[in-house]
């Protein structure tokens, strides 16, 4: 009688070595593409609900008010934070490739349904649930990005992808611009329309994801390795037209395959074996999740508030703010590579905390305008989208394959909970009491915790640039080298 197959306890690869090899090809575009998608998605959803923020007040719209506007934006917020740890533990354990798939399903079905809000219940309702949808993403989303594009361009890649937030954030203010400032359409049905275009681009890229396959670094950690070397022979062939030659045994790595990372282990892994990492990587999430939420959630009401600009004409300032912001990763990027993390992120982080401040004492003081303050917020997002993107490329090297997703999902909620959730709703009722110098507070406290996040980064940041994922930080199934 045969005896069932059993995996073996210990497996020699060099699947992460050829990957990081590979030269850039369709293949990465198609990775780029198909799952960059995501952060295209978001900044069409936050853009839409800051630029719509005025317009959502509107007896002929929702009748909200300014603190429900914010409190809608919490609500996101908190959804984004929830979906985050569900699905991140759930693609360490199925995999990236199912969860990118339910991911978007589930923000399709939302971001429609937010589409049909009818108060402020149901659009908070609806709005947690989009959330859901994109915080699952993030987990899935740039754990197989990393683990699929090659080392020695992975920082300008992974940055040049968050900064496509911005595309989508200037597709959604082009869109409020066109539904309602132009008059095409009635606003009362032109803000439901905004946000039915969310829904449409990511029906049209979830076919595109089938083409996306496996990561075949999450399958080799899961026992599966015949099934990654088919992935990665398969991929070597269409670029290079054959498989890559044997790579020298310094090249390799050897684990102990496994089903699942126990709770236990992922605890341990987190707050003991990587304490100063966990540090690093809460301090510079939570610090650009106050920045960004704090400001750009209540980018319209600053404007419709303090400068008495007409809540359709938002999109118009938001357009070169989205491009500004998209800028910055694009042109900054290649020197996250070069130059090396630690010193950019340092820099980038405490040069955007220093212009706020100074962007803050100038809008107290009474001396911008709605078209200079714009300029302002651009010019110190240019500097604060590097930092903020570069926050997630931190989180996603700096921790073990078991666990990469749940550790993207654990300091995203942990920094979204706290520099995000509350910010929207507390700079809310800052704007309310239309007080210049009650506001300037919330700015000044955005900026400490961006200088503090610099502080931090320097002191104990990582220098994982050009490096494996796997060099920066061994698996935790690692086993010893052979005798």
């Amino acid at each position: 009688m045969s005896q069932p197959a059993t995996k073996p306890s210990v497996i020699e690869s060099d699947i992460p070595a050829r990957l990081d090899r590979l030269p850039w090809s369709n293949f990465h575009w198609l990775i780029v593409i198909a799952l960059g998608i995501t952060w295209i998605l978001d900044g069409l959803e936050v853009t839409l609900a800051g630029a719509l923020g005025g317009v959502l007040k509107r007896s002929d719209a929702l009748g909200l008010t300014d603190a429900q506007v914010g409190a809608s934006a919490t609500c996101y917020l908190i959804g984004a934070v929830a979906g985050a740890l569900i699905f991140g533990y759930l693609t360490d354990r199925l995999g990236r490739k199912r969860l990118f798939t339910v991911t978007l399903l589930v923000y399709l079905t939302a971001t429609a349904l937010t589409a049909c809000s009818w108060n402020f219940a149901s659009y908070a309702l609806f709005r947690g649930l989009t959330g859901a949808g994109i915080g699952g993403e993030y987990s899935a989303i740039n754990s197989a990005i990393d683990e699929l594009i090659p080392a020695r361009v992975r920082g300008r890649v992974d940055l040049i992808i968050n900064a496509s937030f911005w595309i989508g954030a200037a597709i959604g203010a082009a869109a409020s611009i066109v539904l309602l400032d132009m008059g095409i359409v009635p606003i009362s049905l032109g803000w439901r329309l905004a946000f039915g275009i969310g829904a449409i681009l990511g029906l049209c890229i979830i076919f595109l994801r089938h083409a996306v396959p496996e990561s075949p670094r999450w399958l080799m950690i899961h026992g599966r390795h015949a099934e990654a070397e088919r992935i990665v022979s398969g991929v070597e062939r269409k670029i290079t037209g054959h498989r890559q030659t044997e790579l020298p045994q310094d090249e390799t790595i050897r684990i102990h395959p496994r089903t699942h990372t126990p709770l236990g282990e992922i605890w341990d892994a987190i707050v003991h074996q990587h304490r100063r990492r966990s540090l690093l990587a809460l301090a510079l999430m939570s610090a650009q999740a106050f920045f960004y939420n704090a400001i750009f959630f209540t980018y319209a009401l600053v404007l419709v508030t303090f400068y008495h600009l007409p809540a359709q004409k938002v999109g118009f300032y938001l357009f070169p703010f989205a491009i500004g912001n998209f800028a910055g990763p694009l042109f900054l990027g290649h020197l996250f590579d070069v130059i090396g993390r630690k010193k950019m992120i340092t820099v980038t982080y405490a040069l955007s905390g220093v212009l706020l401040a100074i962007s803050g004492w100038m809008f107290q003081q009474g001396m911008l305008t709605a078209t200079t303050q714009a300029i302002a917020w651009s010019v110190i997002f240019f500097f604060a989208s590097s930092a903020a993107s570069s926050a997630y490329l931190t989180v996603s090297e700096i921790f073990p394959l078991e666990i990469r997703g749940l550790a993207i999902a654990v300091f995203y909620a942990f920094g979204t909970l706290v520099g995000g959730v509350a910010a929207p709703f507390i700079f809310g009722l800052l704007i309310h009491t239309e007080s210049r110098t009650h506001l300037l507070y919330g700015y000044l406290a955005g900026s400490t915790l961006m200088i503090a996040a610099a502080v931090i980064e320097a002191f104990i940041g990582v220098d994982a640039e050009q490096k494996s994922l796997e060099s920066v930080t061994h698996p935790l199934s690692r086993a010893k080298p052979a005798a």
